[in-house]
């Protein structure tokens, strides 16, 4: 018979029994049922042991709640050992929790030698066995035990699937992952919810977004998951616009964006830059809660910096009830895309003051500030000061921001010693840094290492080529800029096309180097012609040395007039309302001659000063410009 104390403990399950168990979910979900009596298994884990110890019970579901209640690995092995000399190894549904418990515990040896002794497999054994695998990171015996899970002929169910599905995305094996599409046909789960959602995530993240497109447009059911799913995968893919499309949509079939939509959402609008939606999603969110937790409160200023509103993003920050180290860094980040590095270091020394301990990503937001700033002697303190006060090794990022730091400043033998110094694996952002130096400073010997090393890791990225030809044309070495050229051909790599975007009318308008697609193309390059000649009238000398072709230099001169960049303002100035900002973003890099000169004009006007602000976003280089009608007040 059960002593009191046992009885006590089964009330937690006795309603398992009558119970049907179809899934792991829901198998598992009745069992973890008894957790709801915690507060008083929780009260003494010794006591546990010796309830384990003491019991001459056979009744499997007083092992039920026992494994539910086990705090540690050796308590699991106990029971384990009990049951093994009770003979109660026969019963799936308490062999089922033990070897849960194994998988929770994260002990999948023995988990995996329970899982091959056992007499009897159903879905349940299967699904957390490769679930285990799975969460482990195991891709090898997660695959091999799906394998046999089909040769088995036992039935799938939509819990398996999904995980099998996942590290498929993890490991962006997109081979794997069909085949696993094709199983699911064939067993007529394709087209269940959980399914149909990881199998979106998994294709979006493995590159290929118009199957997962696909896949959502014949879903028969979207629930907000899905919804959320397939907004970030968009916005993960470089079509953040569509993002906003999707969350209209979402919202107009009758669902209510949650917290991790929210957040999803904010970070399309962050990519976009897309202030008019970032402005009609800040009121959605004041409407839905009272406040913000830290993770929206996060993305929302990582939003509002990025769509060109520093002001604004400080303002959230300083209303957040609470900030951690992320919120800190994100908010040091900001002002370093703004240029604003003083005040980024500004929030730094509050931070520290707060106590609040910063971690790599402080720091890394702490150097791309100062880099982009020029402050050179503060971002070798702070490089120092990561090392041997906060024992923060630096790791390839940080070492990037340094090596763009030194180089933007002219100190490339620095720059250089630094990179062959350090002994952390240099990859293509590094390098690509330090060749964008080079070719500041016509350091053609410098560069062509660089591009070796670059063409090394990654022959197929096309900037690497163009960067180099870009150098050799400005050096004047046309043979070496035809080689490039043809080695480009050879191996079928294209330069990819600069876009410069610009926000009017609540929609973004897309200009080329010389487009005249655009609906008001006249108008635009009206404006543009009487731009450029009040400036030159002011001053203004184009810098041909930035058109890198064997041209003559009246056709230097239409190259450089017909910048994108150029006729996104133009276009700004005819469209935008006075009073308003203009905001253009890049693909690409910036333009030295438009930031540099073409934008400097505060010579017509000393009161009004131009804010150039540069933000590197999704391995791009995007320019924000805000000239706060900079322009027509200077008469233009």
């Amino acid at each position: 018979m059960f002593t009191l104390k046992n009885q006590r403990l089964l009330i937690a399950v006795t309603s398992i029994e009558s119970q049907k168990l179809c899934s792991v979910a829901s198998a598992l979900q009745i069992l973890d049922d008894g957790q709801a009596n915690r507060q008083f298994h929780e009260q003494n884990t010794s006591l546990l042991t010796n309830q384990i110890q003491e019991t001459t019970s056979l009744d499997p579901r007083f092992y039920v709640s026992a494994l539910i209640n086990c705090k540690h690995l050796q308590q699991i092995k106990s029971l384990h050992a009990q049951l093994s000399v009770a003979g109660l190894l026969n019963d799936l549904l308490l062999i089922n929790k033990l070897l849960y418990m194994y998988v929770r515990y994260n002990a999948l040896d023995d988990a995996n030698s329970l899982f091959d002794e056992m007499p009897a497999r159903n879905q349940i054994s299967w699904s957390v066995m490769i679930g285990g695998f799975a969460k482990a990171s195991n891709h090898t015996n997660c695959f091999e035990t799906f394998r046999e899970y089909i040769r088995s002929g036992e039935q799938l169910d939509v819990y398996t699937l999904p995980s099998v599905i996942r590290v498929c995305r993890d490991i962006k094996d997109l081979k794997m992952g069909k085949l696993v599409h094709h199983i699911a046909h064939k067993f007529g789960l394709h087209m269940n919810t959980f399914v149909c959602v990881a199998l979106v995530d998994m294709y979006a993240k493995c590159g290929v977004i118009d199957d997962a497109r696909k896949l959502f447009d014949i879903m028969p059911e979207k629930d907000l998951t899905t919804w959320t799913v397939m907004i970030g995968a968009c916005a993960a893919n470089g079509n953040a616009s569509e993002s906003l499309v999707l969350f209209d949509h979402m919202r107009e079939s009758g669902l209510l964006p949650d917290k991790v939509c929210m957040v999803t959402i904010v970070n399309a609008c962050a990519k976009l830059g897309a202030m008019h939606k970032a402005k009609l999603i800040h009121k959605l969110i004041q409407t839905q809660y009272h406040s913000v937790d830290m993770i929206l409160g996060t993305a929302m200023i990582d939003m509002y910096a990025k769509c060109g509103s520093i002001e604004t993003a400080r303002q959230v920050f300083d209303e957040m009830p609470q900030r951690n180290v992320i919120t800190w860094s994100t908010m040091i980040s900001a002002y370093g895309y703004h240029g604003q590095a003083q005040k980024a270091l500004e929030i730094f020394h509050i931070m520290s003051k707060n106590k609040i301990t910063p971690n790599k990503i402080t720091f890394l937001s702490l150097l791309y500030a100062c880099s982009h700033s020029g402050l050179v002697n503060e971002a070798l303190q702070i490089f120092s000061l990561m090392q041997n006060q906060y024992l923060i090794k630096p790791d390839v990022k940080h070492y990037t921001c340094m090596v763009d730091l030194l180089g933007r400043a002219g100190r490339l033998d620095q720059a250089f010693t630094m990179i062959k110094n350090m002994n952390v694996e240099k990859d293509e952002g590094l390098w690509s840094s330090f060749l964008a130096s080079c070719r500041i400073y016509n350091q053609v010997e410098m560069a062509q290492k660089a591009a070796g090393s670059l063409l090394e890791i990654n022959p197929q990225n096309p900037s690497h080529y163009i960067m180099l030809s870009n150098i050799y044309a400005k050096a004047g070495k046309w043979d070496d800029v035809a080689k490039i050229r043809v080695q480009m051909n050879n191996i079928n790599v294209k330069k990819t096309p600069g876009w410069t975007w610009v926000e009017a009318h609540n929609t973004f308008h897309r200009f080329s180097s010389g487009d005249r697609t655009h609906c008001e193309s006249n108008a635009i390059y009206e404006k543009l012609e009487g731009l450029i000649r009040k400036l030159e009238v002011n001053g203004y000398v184009p810098d041909t040395d930035f058109v890198l072709h064997d041209v003559s230099e009246e056709v230097k001169l239409g190259n450089l007039y017909e910048h994108s960049e150029k006729l996104a303002i133009a276009y700004g100035l005819i469209s935008i309302p006075e009073g308003n900002p203009i905001r253009v973003t890049k693909n690409l890099r910036g333009n030295r001659h438009l930031c540099h000169n073409f934008m400097k004009v505060d010579k017509l006007d000393p009161l009004v000063m131009p804010k150039l602000l540069t933000m590197m976003l999704c391995g791009t280089e995007r320019c924000s410009a805000e000239l706060k009608d900079a322009l027509r007040k200077a008469k233009f």
